[in-house]
């Protein structure tokens, strides 16, 4: 007899910082889930409510795997806030007995800044996986990787955007360390210093 498979329900997260922090850390401690964020709602953080060897973060590193579900939906870094980014997903092979797989669908990432010396102003991916559907990525600042930074990860984009984010050294927009990076009908342009860095290490980036 077939074993029957349960299926985890979207929980539904008010549009507040407080609710969406305390759902990321509910769904981590549960082992995954997917989060059905509020439509049209601004997330905005004001603070860091996680940090990691790379510095700090706004939402809690993302250990397990979870869905981020919205509709025009925003979360970005106060203006006024300090330095921190938006996302971390943090996986095994970075940090041990982590499994992160963030899924991010419609929803923009933005206003991140990773302090220096820290990579990663939007969304760190560190041996997780990140994939993006019909999301953007954008007005991110670090030191490298302005929007997304990859170091032993798998990050995903389709009919997504990485536009308009900085970096000081190189990467504005993506920026590989070591993983893969696939892109699938999307826009990688308008980043300072340039797009993707390393050189051609991003099938399907102009640099």
């Amino acid at each position: 007899m077939a074993v029957p498979v349960t299926a985890h329900a979207q929980i539904p997260v008010l549009c507040s910082e407080s609710a969406l922090v305390a759902a990321v850390n509910a769904a981590n401690a549960a082992g995954g889930e997917t989060l059905a964020l509020a439509p049209f709602c601004t997330y905005s953080l004001t603070t860091a409510h996680g940090s990691a060897s790379d510095g700090p973060v706004g939402l809690p590193p993302i250990t397990t795997s979870i869905t981020m579900a919205g509709l025009g939906t925003v979360i970005a870094r106060d203006p006024s806030a300090p330095a921190f980014r938006v996302l971390e997903v943090q996986g095994d092979a970075n940090v041990p007995g982590t499994n992160g797989q963030l899924t991010l669908a419609a929803i923009t990432i933005r206003g991140g800044n990773a302090p220096p010396p820290y990579p990663g102003g939007g969304i760190t991916d560190r041996g997780g996986a990140v994939t993006l559907v019909s999301s953007s990525v954008t007005g991110n600042s670090a030191v490298a990787g302005g929007g997304i930074y990859v170091d032993n990860g798998a990050v995903s984009l389709t009919a997504s955007s990485v536009t308009g984010n900085s970096a000081t050294s190189a990467g504005g927009g993506i920026y590989r360390n070591s993983g893969v990076v696939n892109l699938l009908v999307s826009d990688v342009s308008r980043n300072a210093p340039n797009n993707c860095a390393p050189a051609g290490s991003i099938p399907g980036c102009a640099d």
